[in-house]
């Protein structure tokens, strides 16, 4: 396909590929996820504690079981100066992973990307079973599917504001009816529209190679695919070289949590940064990889900077994933 042919969809509209510029392609910047808190497994449960000084470590070390943590849709204003220093430090594009089910709002979207100069490309498809409606659970494949289609095609219920990927889908483990029906459904979307599909994983390492069977069966393009947060998913060598070769993106996107207790699996240990940074040079010779952090992501090489934003070092692009339609 010639370049030309190209475009990425906005919450603004259509532009072209080489408008994209720096590009994070997995992040919630308006959502409510508490539907996920976890209580705290051991010591004192501050989950309904302010932000404050006092409270700081706690909430980074559970970062999934202090509530107003995970109600970015209460924090337009922070979001909106972290996008502005994103976008002052060169950073041009952010996908929006925030699909059905965890409080998606086009139209904020779209006035936060008007006043931090970002571009958003917003996600359709449906989270987690936990998330799904009882009308989303009730829905046969083509329904879903054709949800799917008219928020690319034709927009946000009656917006006009277009989805530009489908995506995050989410997978739980073990992986439930409606999880498949949606994931089938994503898949002969994909086949039609030729956009890009990024998947949440079940936690646990078989759940990455029984998602991409259930796409391949379904006609799914794998070089348009990404599985998100391997870091928590696959550990071993073997596994990653094996999952590799099957020919979709690893995504890497959980950079900064560095926690002891992973409250959404106590069975997961998770990696710290320098050990992520360690796994992925053993694929990136290997495979279509995203290496994504809170500010900046990269694929393939990579080089960091310190920029002078919170002594965050930024991720700079090389090689972009193109969102396209053609």
């Amino acid at each position: 396909m010639d370049q030309m042919d190209m475009s990425v969809q906005t919450v603004l509209g259509a532009i072209a590929p080489d408008q994209l510029g720096i590009t994070l392609p997995h992040e919630h910047i308006y959502m409510d996820a508490s539907a996920l808190r976890c209580p705290a497994s051991i010591g004192e449960d501050r989950g309904e504690a302010p932000f404050d000084f006092c409270n700081l470590h706690w909430i980074q070390q559970h970062p999934f079981g202090h509530r107003s943590n995970l109600q970015l849709y209460k924090e337009v204003d922070t979001i909106k100066e972290e996008l502005c220093s994103f976008r002052k430090a060169g950073g041009g594009t952010v996908v929006e992973n925030s699909s059905i089910g965890l409080h998606r709002n086009v139209k904020a979207l779209q006035q936060i990307s008007l006043d931090s100069g970002v571009n958003v490309i917003c996600g359709t498809g449906f989270y987690v079973d936990s998330f799904h409606s009882k009308e989303t659970k009730s829905m046969s494949e083509e329904q879903l599917a054709e949800v799917m289609r008219r928020e690319l095609e034709e927009g946000v219920d009656g917006t006009g504001i277009r989805c530009g990927i489908i995506g995050e889908i989410g997978c739980s483990w073990p992986i439930t009816e409606s999880e498949v029906r949606v994931l089938r459904a994503a898949a002969t979307v994909q086949a039609s529209l030729h956009c890009p599909i990024i998947v949440h994983p079940g936690r646990h390492h078989d759940a990455p190679f029984q998602i991409v069977r259930l796409l391949q069966e379904s006609g799914a393009d794998l070089h348009k695919t990404v599985m998100s947060h391997i870091d928590r998913t696959l550990f071993e060598k073997n596994q990653l070289l094996e999952f590799a070769k099957l020919g979709c993106y690893l995504e890497y996107d959980l950079f900064g949590l560095e926690i002891l207790d992973y409250e959404l699996n106590l069975n997961v240990d998770m990696p710290c940064d320098s050990e992520r940074i360690r796994r992925s040079d053993i694929l990136h010779l290997w495979t279509r990889m995203i290496i994504t952090t809170t500010k900046i992501i990269t694929m393939y090489f990579y080089e960091s900077q310190n920029v002078g934003h919170h002594d965050d070092y930024l991720w700079y692009l090389h090689y972009l994933l193109v969102y396209t339609f053609h």
